[in-house]
């Protein structure tokens, strides 16, 4: 039986090797509670401490400046919650980031701040004037951007909208998730662009359950949370110093491995050439994009069943962000594309996001090609056999 093949990166990553011995020595030797005074107590705050330096230095920040939390989605939530703890103001957003900032949105839309949806290119890009149109109505709070779209893999022009945001007074909230080690950083550091920048640790190789925020110095939030003084009182429970140390190796490892990512671009090329060579198959997101990331619909399909007889023959990818994964709904970023080309409505039915780890090989694309013909050459299942 052949190897499998795992084209989901953007879903999760395999931790490494050295994260996992981090995390072993640490349960170990660092096991105990990091707020006991205790030396059990200080070998786990010494461990957790030199992973926040290690976290912090992925995003050029200080390490009294992050946050650890448990993953990307509570990021997100403080830092775009603590504006608006009044229920006054307006969030600009686009329909295209995470779910665990559009259905923030909503929630606190219902508690009566104004919701202000950016329109999105069919290119899959945030569109930058509507954005700037947003901002003059006035009374924004918080602009949220993603640097990268999980999943088109659409670099986001997020420079500019967190400039345009900033100009009108407003906070930035970058969602760096899908783009920390895989595109070069700002030139400036991420930090220049964004007060707020949310990490989390199982898309780069490291642990489940524990992610980041990070601030710009002094940079002021509210707790989500009620309890003791952990995370400067902003994240209260005790921390992991085994998840921190994990973290910690796969953030070094992510910051020194954009060039060997970058180097994934050929490869992808090629495997969405031979996509597009299939009858019924078109690309969605002609922006800038990731070197890994190939988000092709399939006429015909349904993605639940492409996905499940891709998987069936050894292949593994997505029908589109995890979070959503076994929601029968059109995928939000096709819908906000295609909003103004109704001819193209039939790509929301069939989207697979292929994203390829970083150890692919040309045997490996010919390899996943071949399963993608041989399984949608078989009869639709929409039609008869």
């Amino acid at each position: 039986m052949s190897e499998r093949l795992y084209f989901d990166w953007n879903a999760a990553t395999p931790p490494l090797r050295a994260s996992i011995e981090a995390m072993r020595a640490a349960w170990e030797g660092a096991w105990g509670n990091p707020s006991s005074v205790h030396a059990e107590g200080r070998a786990a705050k010494a461990r957790l401490e030199a992973s926040r330096a290690e976290v912090a230095a992925l995003v050029g920040a200080r390490p009294l400046d992050v946050i650890f939390t448990s993953g990307g989605t509570e990021a997100s939530n403080l830092a775009v919650a603590s504006p608006f703890h009044d229920g006054r103001g307006a969030l600009v957003l686009a329909p295209i980031e995470h779910a665990s900032i559009v259905q923030l949105a909503r929630a606190l839309g219902r508690r009566g701040v104004e919701v202000r949806f950016a329109k999105v290119r069919s290119t899959g890009e945030v569109d930058v004037d509507d954005v700037a149109r947003l901002l003059e109505r006035g009374d924004v709070r918080l602009v949220a951007i993603q640097a990268v779209n999980g999943e088109t893999g659409v670099i986001q022009p997020f420079e500019a909208i967190a400039a345009a945001a900033h100009a009108h007074g407003a906070v930035a909230h970058l969602d760096a998730i899908q783009a920390v080690g895989r595109v070069p950083p700002p030139a400036d550091g991420w930090l220049a662009h964004a007060d707020t920048v949310a990490l989390a640790s199982h898309k780069i190789r490291g642990p489940k359950g524990i992610g980041a925020l990070v601030t710009r110095p002094g940079h002021p939030l509210r707790a989500l949370l009620h309890g003791g003084s952990q995370e400067r009182g902003l994240r209260p429970g005790t921390q992991d110093a085994a998840l921190a140390a994990g973290f910690a190796v796969a953030a070094r490892a992510a910051a020194e491995g954009v060039a060997a990512h970058l180097a994934l671009a050929p490869l992808r090329d090629a495997y969405q050439r031979g996509l597009l060579s299939i009858d019924g198959a078109a690309v969605n997101g002609e922006g800038p994009r990731v070197a890994h990331v190939v988000h092709v619909s399939f006429r015909g399909w349904t993605s639940p069943e492409l996905v499940a007889a891709l998987d069936l023959e050894g292949l593994a990818a997505s029908g589109g962000s995890a979070c959503h994964a076994g929601i029968p709904e059109p995928s939000a970023t096709l819908l906000a594309m295609w909003a103004d080309h109704p001819a193209e409505a039939w790509r929301y039915d069939a989207p697979v996001r292929f994203s390829l780890p970083p150890w692919v090989t040309s045997e490996h694309v010919d390899r996943a090609l071949e399963i993608v013909r041989r399984v949608v050459a078989r009869a639709r299942p929409s039609e008869p056999g």
